[in-house]
């Protein structure tokens, strides 16, 4: 009889209790626009994975049931389209969620709330994935007055378990925008940090309007100044190009993408393909740190800011040029601290002497097994400890925590 009223108690318990809410199990490397070919997609699919990708948002070419079934084998999440809440959501191991919608203002987020509550009684435990505008979104398009305001009421109103948006940053000569991706970033950061939720962003891939084609050094800063800010995920916008040929609406008409309209490799694949792979192995260190804010800081500069990062100095070697970094301050989850430094210059390498405050403690967490390893000089030569970048290239370097 005790042990009857017992399960009856727990089982009471149980029904009070609220859905399991989603929890990122890994650092989402995924992208829009999945494959849009009629033949050959579970191919297509491995091509995916042999990139180094792990999250696929959207469905095209299979049923919402298929796609899912081919993810599985290759390790690949999915996202599934689910804009239409009149169809019946599919479900499976690879399904990570459901993208319900993109670039929605505030007018919208009762209703996103309520499909979102609706989603998690259904299917718990899986994302209700929602996609927001950037910052340089006109007023009129966030019904806010300013940004920070649009992320608030998102957050208050949808209570999301992933914060995501996209911002394509414009580099072209004499038109350098990524001051203001920066900008978004952190808001990112704050809002996501306060409410303790991951954030992920989008960045562009391939050319459209005005935003030219990015070199390979252009995206892999986009992808490393969103990991500086303790970004949980990076999105290409577009794996395959959204031709009008493939439904597209024709505004992409150089193509371009990691693939084109009709299915063929560009140049971008085999670039993510060399990028994600580091971004693999360094994935479970990322998942375990929190963004504490990022420094922009020019070599041999004075700024009181730069020891509250973990450094003491950045110089310049010999007759090198000043060098500009982005420094990005993290914590660990195990108390110790992180910095990514970032090459913020996409043309031309760098190749500073660096001073950490803990120098003989520091590891570099390596790109090639995701292990840490001992700081080693790059040019043992030289006093002090040298450290070399490529173009729009950064390093990761966990710290002891800090002496109090």
């Amino acid at each position: 009889m005790i042990r009857i009223f017992g399960a009856l108690f727990l089982l009471t318990l149980g029904l009070g209790a609220a859905p399991a809410r989603f929890t990122q199990d890994r650092f989402a490397i995924g992208f829009w626009v999945p494959p849009k070919a009629t033949n050959n997609l579970p191919e297509r699919y491995r091509e995916i994975r042999d990139a180094h990708f792990n999250l696929v948002i959207g469905t095209a070419g299979f049923t919402a049931e298929e796609q899912i079934r081919v993810c599985e084998p290759l390790g690949l999440k999915v996202l599934v389209d689910a804009e239409d809440a009149s169809k019946p959501l599919p479900e499976g191991p690879a399904c990570w969620g459901y993208s319900l919608t993109d670039e929605p203002g505030t007018t919208a987020f009762p209703a996103l709330a309520s499909r979102v509550a609706s989603l998690r009684e259904q299917r718990p435990g899986r994302l209700g994935y929602i996609n927001l505008f950037p910052n340089y979104a006109a007023p009129e398009q966030l019904r806010a007055t300013n940004y920070n305001e649009y992320l608030r009421r998102f957050i208050e109103t949808v209570k999301p378990d992933v914060l995501s948006m996209d911002h394509y940053p414009l580099m072209s000569p004499g038109n350098d925008s990524r001051g203001e991706y920066l900008r978004n970033l952190e808001s990112m950061r704050k809002h996501s940090v306060a409410a303790g939720i991951p954030f992920w962003n989008f960045f562009h891939s391939m050319p459209f309007g005005d935003r030219m084609d990015p070199t390979e050094a252009q995206i892999r800063w986009m992808i490393h100044a969103s990991i500086a800010h303790g970004s949980k995920g990076i999105l290409y916008f577009c794996y395959w190009t959204p031709g009008k040929g493939n439904g597209g609406t024709g505004e992409f008409p150089k193509g371009g993408a990691l693939l084109t309209a009709e299915g063929i490799k560009t140049r971008h694949y085999d670039e993510a393909r060399r990028i994600n792979a580091g971004l693999e192995q360094w994935g479970p260190v990322l998942m375990r740190l929190t963004g504490q804010g990022v420094l922009r800081y020019t070599t041999g500069s004075s700024s009181a800011e730069l020891a509250r990062t973990g450094l003491l100095s950045l110089m310049r070697v010999g007759s090198d040029p000043e060098s500009t970094f982005l420094v990005g301050a993290l914590n660990h989850a195990d108390g110790r601290r992180a910095v990514l430094l970032l090459n913020h210059n996409m043309a031309y390498t760098a190749w500073p002497t660096v001073v950490f405050d803990s120098e003989e403690e520091v590891r570099e967490v390596s790109r090639e097994d995701g292990r840490e390893h001992p700081l080693l000089d790059d040019s043992p030569e030289l006093p002090g400890v040298q450290l070399s970048f490529g173009a729009g290239d950064a390093r990761l370097f966990l710290l002891p925590p800090a002496k109090k």
